[in-house]
């Protein structure tokens, strides 16, 4: 009787067990059933709110998705706001004084001035200082103020290193508006090497809109030639002058011989160009001849040679009568 009673009690124990398991197992099962049908619900919810918000109704964005939609608006916004920077600009002759972030920026400059000058041309120098350049803190002035950047460009002596060359190191120290270009020697035949690095140069320093070669008997009314630069900023590959097609002289005893004059035709006429007294060549043009510096061809004339370079581009040549320089002109330009 005893091993029959012991008999029972296990066998109710394992039962007991049993139901115990099976309960667990069912309130698992429901609990996650449960989850599962929220989760779902969940899910459901979030995609039809979603839905709403694009307007899509037919299936969800990525995230990828979503933040380049949020990039093409702010782009948008961006744009819009350049737009409207660029039209003050263009009524003011320079470039915006602020970032689209609001925060201050320094003026993008309207034009560097290149203003060709010689070793023994000091009294020229002074007098164009006198009359429209400026020095120290009017210099700086018209830099801040009109957005013109004026330097006299200027080589070096056939003997580096001579008093000349001594001597203008002296000015600029205490005037401090050269370009010197070392490779360059002063001299007539050195013209138009000079004019081409002047622009390399230039270009590669500041980031102007336009870069001009002036010589150093002109006088230059600045806000003339703002006005005047202004309407051409939408034209990234302008070359603005007094536009001439002059006669090729083949002689070697005139005046304007042309070593290269066999290149030019049986009519020896130049192709148009600007008169080499004042030119200007925006920022692109600038960078052309920067880059391509070393294959440019120089002819025995800076104007012509600074022509040649463009004419197998798609540059827009504009033929502005106020670059026409005379001592009697009251436009861009005038002797003095």
């Amino acid at each position: 009787m005893a091993r029959k009673g012991t008999s029972i009690r296990l066998s109710s124990s394992r039962i007991s067990s049993s139901l115990l398991l099976s309960m667990f197992a069912t309130f698992a099962s429901f609990y996650v059933a449960g989850r599962l049908w929220q989760e779902s619900q969940t899910r459901v919810h979030l995609i039809s709110e979603l839905h709403r918000v694009t307007g899509q109704g037919k299936s969800a964005i990525s995230v990828d998705d979503t933040l380049k939609i949020i990039a093409c608006r702010e782009q948008k916004k961006t744009l819009a706001a350049l737009e409207m920077e660029l039209s003050a600009a263009r009524q003011q002759g320079f470039v915006p004084k602020r970032t689209t972030d609001g925060t201050e920026t320094k003026k993008r400059p309207l034009v560097v001035i290149g203003i060709m000058t010689s070793l023994g041309n000091k009294k020229k120098r002074d007098a164009v200082r006198q009359a429209w350049m400026g020095t120290g803190a009017s210099l700086k002035k018209i830099e801040t103020e009109k957005g013109v950047i004026a330097r006299f460009v200027i080589g070096r002596s056939a003997n580096k290193g001579d008093s000349m060359d001594k001597s203008i190191d002296a000015e600029n120290s205490q005037t401090d508006d050269f370009i010197i270009l070392d490779d360059v020697v002063e001299a007539p035949e050195e013209a138009s090497k000079k004019v081409k690095l002047f622009f390399a140069y230039a270009a590669d320093r500041w980031d102007a809109q336009f870069y001009a070669k002036a010589n150093d008997n002109i006088y230059v009314n600045m806000d003339v030639l703002g006005s005047t630069l202004a309407a051409h900023l939408g034209n990234p590959r302008a070359y603005i002058g007094c536009m001439k097609s002059g006669e090729v002289f083949s002689e070697p005893n005139q005046k304007w011989y042309e070593p290269e004059w066999w290149k030019f035709g049986d009519k020896k006429s130049y192709f148009r160009h600007a008169y080499g007294e004042m030119y200007v060549i925006t920022h692109a043009l600038a960078r052309f001849v920067s880059i391509n510096r070393d294959i440019l061809h120089a002819y025995a004339h800076d104007d012509v040679s600074t022509g040649s370079w463009f004419v197998g581009l798609d540059v827009k040549h504009v033929d502005e009568g106020k670059f026409c320089c005379s001592a009697w002109s009251s436009a861009i330009c005038a002797g003095v």
